[in-house]
C-alpha cells in the first residue's frame, strides 16, 4: 500500500466529516439555498449554516459574527491583505516576510503594483522572524503586518503573541495565515490580538473548497473592502450562495479538531521525531527549521549529495514533496529555504515529510527503511557525494547530471 507524508498539502477528509458533507447533498438533507428564507428547506440550510459558523469560531474563540466563509485561504488571504489596504486610511505601507506562501507573496507583490509600500522581513537561519525585527520595520504609515503563524514548508512557529503586542500598540492590523496551524495548535482569539486570519477545511481533515477568514469585530471593527460585489451574502464582503455541504463539513472538522487537540499533536510529533532520529545516522542531513518552534507533523530534510527530486522518484510508493504543493510542479529552488540563508546544494536536496492523523508506526518505520536504501544509492550515483561531503561550488554545479 502506498504510504502518504504529504498531509501539509492537503488532508483526507475524516470519514465523520465525509458524512456531514453527504448528508447535505440530497432531497432528504439540507439541500437548499440559505438564503431562501421563504420555506423550510431554505431556513433548514441557514441554521445549519449559522451552527457552523459557531462551531468554527469556537474552535478559534471568537464569536460566529467574526467568520466569514471564503473557498479556502488563498481566497481569505487576498480578502485580508487587498480588503484592508484599500478599506484603510492609515497609509499604504505593508509588512510581511520573504518566507511567507505564495498565496501572500503574490499578493502583496500585486499591492506594490498597485502603489503600496512592502517590507519584506528575512527569517533567521531557523526559519523565525525576530519580533525586534518586525517593529524596526512599523512606520507611521504602516497599515497592516501580515506573517504566518506556521511555516507551511519547514513548520516552523512565529511567535504571533509578540508580535501582535507590538501592533496592537500602534493600531497596526495584524494579518495571520493559519492554514497550518488551525486544528493543530490553540489559538484564542478573545486574548490573542490578532485582526484577520485565514483558515482552509482541506488542511485539517475537512473538504476542498472551502475556509474562512476571521475579521476581528471588537472592540472595533476591522473595515475590509469586497473584491467581489452580488448578492450581498457574509456582510456584503464575499457574496455567492454558500455552499451547505462544504461548510457544515469543514465545522465539523474544527470539532473534532478540538476534540483531539490534547492528543493528537503529541502522538504525531512522537512519530516526525522516530523519522527524524532515524534519518540522522545517514550523515549530512540537515533539518531545516527550528526543531523546538515546529508544528508537530512537518519535517524537512536536506539530504546533501543528492536532488530531491532524484529522491522522491526513487521512493514511488512514498507521498513526498519538495515544498509547498503550489510551487511542487517548479524547478525553482524553495523561496523559503533561499530566505532562511541556505545554499543552492541544501535548497535542492530538500524534502517535506509531512504526517498527520491517519500516519502510523509502521508507515514510519516503512519509510525510514526505504529512505536508507534510496539515499545511499543515490550518493554512490552522484558526482557530489564522498566520504568527506561535497565536491563543486553550489553555483557550478550541472543539477541535471545529479541524481
Amino acid at each position: 500500500m502506498p504510504i502518504y507524508l504529504d498531509y501539509a498539502a492537503t488532508t483526507p477528509v475524516d470519514p465523520a466529516v465525509a458524512a456531514c458533507l453527504a448528508a447535505c447533498l440530497t432531497h432528504d438533507g439540507l439541500f437548499g439555498n440559505p438564503a431562501s428564507a421563504t420555506h423550510g428547506f431554505g431556513r433548514a440550510a441557514a441554521a445549519a449554516v449559522e451552527q457552523a459558523r459557531a462551531q468554527v469560531a469556537a474552535l478559534l474563540g471568537a464569536h460566529a459574527d467574526e467568520i466569514i466563509w471564503t473557498s479556502g485561504a488563498t481566497e481569505a488571504n487576498n480578502l485580508a491583505l487587498c480588503g484592508a489596504l484599500r478599506g484603510t486610511r492609515k497609509g499604504r505601507h505593508l509588512i510581511t516576510a520573504q518566507s511567507e506562501h505564495k498565496a501572500v507573496l503574490d499578493v502583496c507583490r500585486h499591492l506594490e503594483r498597485e502603489g503600496c509600500t512592502v517590507t519584506w522581513l528575512t527569517p533567521d537561519r531557523d526559519g523565525l522572524i525576530d519580533p525586534q525585527q518586525v517593529a524596526a520595520a512599523l512606520r507611521p504609515d504602516t497599515a497592516l503586518v501580515s506573517l504566518m503563524h506556521v511555516n507551511n514548508e519547514t513548520g516552523v512557529i512565529q511567535d504571533l503573541a509578540t508580535i501582535a503586542a507590538l501592533t496592537q500598540a500602534r493600531g497596526i492590523l495584524l494579518h495571520v495565515d493559519a492554514a497550518q496551524s488551525v486544528g493543530k495548535l490553540p489559538i484564542d482569539l478573545s486574548t490573542l490580538p490578532i485582526d484577520l486570519l485565514s483558515v482552509s477545511a482541506h488542511k485539517l481533515y475537512g473538504p476542498k473548497g472551502i475556509g474562512a477568514l476571521y475579521v476581528r469585530r471588537r472592540p472595533r471593527p476591522v473595515r475590509l473592502d469586497a473584491l467581489l460585489h452580488g448578492g450581498g451574502q457574509e456582510r456584503g464582503l464575499r457574496p455567492g450562495t454558500l455552499p451547505v455541504h462544504q461548510i457544515v463539513a469543514f465545522a465539523e472538522a474544527c470539532r473534532i479538531a478540538g476534540e483531539r487537540m490534547a492528543t493528537e499533536p503529541a502522538r504525531i510529533a512522537a512519530l516526525r521525531e522516530r523519522l527524524w532520529r532515524a534519518l540522522q545516522p545517514l550523515g549530512a542531513v540537515e533539518r531545516n527549521g527550528h526543531p523546538e518552534h515546529c508544528v508537530a507533523g512537518i519535517l524537512n530534510l536536506s539530504f546533501h549529495g543528492i536532488s530531491a527530486e532524484a529522491l522522491l522518484a526513487a521512493l514511488p510508493d512514498i507521498a513526498l514533496s519538495t515544498g509547498s504543493a503550489c510551487t511542487s510542479t517548479s524547478t525553482a529552488l524553495s523561496h523559503v529555504l533561499r530566505a532562511m540563508g541556505r545554499d543552492a546544494f541544501a535548497a535542492r536536496a530538500a524534502v517535506r515529510f509531512s504526517l498527520g492523523r491517519f500516519t502510523t508506526p509502521e508507515d514510519i518505520d516503512t519509510t525510514i527503511s526505504a529512505v536508507r536504501i534510496a539515499v545511499t544509492r543515490l550518493r554512490n550515483l552522484s558526482p557530489l557525494w564522498t566520504d568527506t561531503g561535497r565536491l563543486l561550488p553550489a553555483d557550478t554545479v550541472d543539477w541535471a547530471a545529479v541524481p
